[in-house]
């Protein structure tokens, strides 16, 4: 089996997932700035271009020129996906072109508005992830992967946040090692009242059915309108005309009378809205299938990402028993941009259709995060007292 790279995460039970290692490690000392993917202070991953090219349905190009926020007012807390190629079961704790890659593609995007801090951490590695796939017993730590992520959270509390807002974002075992950290050592601590919101897609939070708090989290609600803050935004993305087949272990949950939680980034509000997308120009990681021209024109594209306004839409869709967020190419014959968007897991050739769109659940909607982001921040600030908020 090949090697699956960028953004395919660890989404597994407890109980199948891996045999723990008996012992648990010492966590990390965060308090040293090479244990960081990214921090403000030094130059990272998270600074990496981020211009866009914007090809319109007519042809016609621009680009979108893309600079980090010099004055930022509140601070993204970020655990990257299931990324790590090293060849042990849990990861080391040094950044290779993997995790540079990813953190790119998913958080540079933030710094437009936020300060990004972004901790290493020793994940389940793809490696793992592999052997899992072939059904071999695997010898991995997942608990170690939270406890490095929970010391990163406190180390920041203590010596880096000073009373600012926090946007927690994540995608897959990111997603996961969030919903257990808000769960555990959030929820109900002083901290929680620093979190502006949670932003954790390709994982499956559970709430009971109907209603949008009670499950996963006892406090924290999913967000209903960019003037919620303190809430959270989760789903799985599948294409429309592709929903979740009966193996799919996302956009669904165990627990009886819950289920998957499913909150549109482009309509928090409900319903079907065209989404503001960012793709890889070169498309979507080895995992996925190679991305062909943008456009009937075949010129190439020398931005790292590019935007094709209103040739995507979302909308939360329940079929059966999976809840996911539906993807849609708005597909036209007088269209010159490309028809055909790439994002699902392809091992030998082979559609993992069980995946969906997993690969590109942050990018589909990565310009309505990010500017949901801001907007909550500007809310969370204004209902501060004075002091806290300067």
């Amino acid at each position: 089996m090949k090697r699956i790279l960028l953004g395919v995460g660890l989404l597994l039970a407890p109980a199948a997932a891996t045999a723990q290692t008996p012992s648990p490690a010492a966590s990390p000392d965060y308090g040293k700035p090479e244990n960081w993917l990214c921090r403000p202070g030094k130059v990272d991953a998270c600074d990496a271009d981020q211009d866009a090219t914007i090809i319109k349905s007519d042809g016609s190009r621009s680009t979108e020129k893309f600079s980090a926020t010099p004055d930022p007012k509140f601070d993204c807390f970020y655990v990257y996906p299931t990324v790590s190629l090293d060849p042990t079961p849990n990861s080391d704790m040094t950044a290779g072109p993997e995790e540079n890659a990813v953190a790119a593609f998913q958080a540079g995007r933030f710094a437009k508005y936020c300060r990004v801090f972004a901790p290493l951490y020793r994940q389940v590695t793809l490696t793992a992830l592999q052997a899992l796939l072939q059904g071999k017993p695997v010898v991995a730590d997942r608990a170690m992967a939270y406890r490095d992520v929970k010391a990163a959270w406190d180390e920041y509390l203590a010596y880096d946040n000073h009373g600012r807002g926090v946007v927690l974002i994540g995608h897959s075992q990111g997603s996961g090692i969030l919903k257990q950290l808000v769960a555990d050592a959030i929820e109900g601590t002083p901290s929680q009242k620093l979190i502006i919101s949670v932003l954790i897609p390709g994982t499956n939070v559970a709430v009971p059915a109907g209603k949008d708090v009670g499950g996963d989290f006892k406090s924290t609600p999913l967000c209903r309108n960019a003037k919620d803050v303190g809430c959270v935004v989760s789903y799985v993305s599948f294409r429309a005309d592709s929903p979740p087949p009966e193996n799919s272990r996302f956009g669904i949950v165990p627990q009886p009378g819950m289920v998957a939680a499913c909150v549109n980034p482009a309509a928090l509000g409900g319903g079907a809205a065209v989404a503001d997308a960012y793709l890889g120009a070169r498309g979507a990681g080895l995992a996925s299938a190679p991305m062909g021209p943008w456009s009937s024109d075949g010129a190439a594209v020398t931005t790292p990402f590019v935007k094709v306004p209103g040739l995507i839409s979302t909308a939360c869709t329940t079929t059966g028993k999976f809840s996911y967020l539906a993807v849609t190419v708005n597909a036209k014959p007088t269209d010159k941009r490309t028809q055909t968007i790439v994002g699902d897991v392809v091992v030998g050739g082979r559609t993992l259709k069980e995946w969906g769109l997993h690969l590109i659940d942050m990018p589909v909607a990565m310009g309505n995060l990010v500017e949901l982001s801001d907007a909550q921040a500007r809310v969370w600030a204004g209902k501060q007292p004075i002091s806290a908020a300067q």
